[in-house]
């Protein structure tokens, strides 16, 4: 669903382990990582839509996870001028998301990333907290920053420091 400013309307999941480490994913065939996320659509809460995407992203149900918090207002991102579909209607120039955060309750060994019919992911790992800033594509990286901030108020402080790490470096993939 796409509003009349041209955002997609999408929800973002941080999905976080006992350790508050984090859940990063490959997209499948490719080289990039990113939280799951994924459009709402026509008629469909925000939080309805985080579920589905949850099942068919990263195989998980309600009963897997403990909804921890939500941003408070929509997350929005424009896409560079080359990934805009310039003769598709409506035409989309971005994404406005609404980000949650989960902590996994079940077993780790009920995450699946073939619960849909064309998987999103092929590969997938737990990092700290901070560093899908620093991985995920540059045109995400401030909204990423932004949702993680917020979001890492629902944590304890010993799970996460509260502001991100300059270096690139910190936090890498395990």
């Amino acid at each position: 669903m796409i509003d009349a400013d041209g955002y997609r309307l999408n929800v973002g999941i941080v999905l976080c382990n006992q350790d508050g480490r984090v859940f990063w994913a490959r997209r499948v065939g490719m080289r990039s990582w990113q939280f799951p996320q994924g459009g709402i659509k026509l008629n469909e809460a925000p939080e309805a839509a985080m579920y589905r995407e949850l099942y068919e992203e990263v195989g998980l149900r309600r009963q897997d996870v403990q909804l921890i918090g939500r941003t408070r207002d929509w997350l929005r991102y424009e896409l560079p001028e080359r990934y805009i579909r310039k003769h598709s209607f409506p035409l989309c120039i971005g994404q406005k998301q609404l980000w949650y955060i989960l902590r996994l309750s079940s077993e780790e060994s009920r995450i699946r990333l073939d619960c849909s019919e064309r998987p999103e992911f092929d590969a997938w790992c737990w990092v700290d907290y901070w560093y899908p800033v620093s991985d995920v594509v540059y045109f995400k990286r401030q909204v990423y920053r932004q949702a993680l901030t917020e979001l890492g108020n629902y944590l304890t402080p010993k799970t996460v420091s509260t502001c991100p790490p300059d270096s690139s470096a910190a936090g890498r993939k395990t």
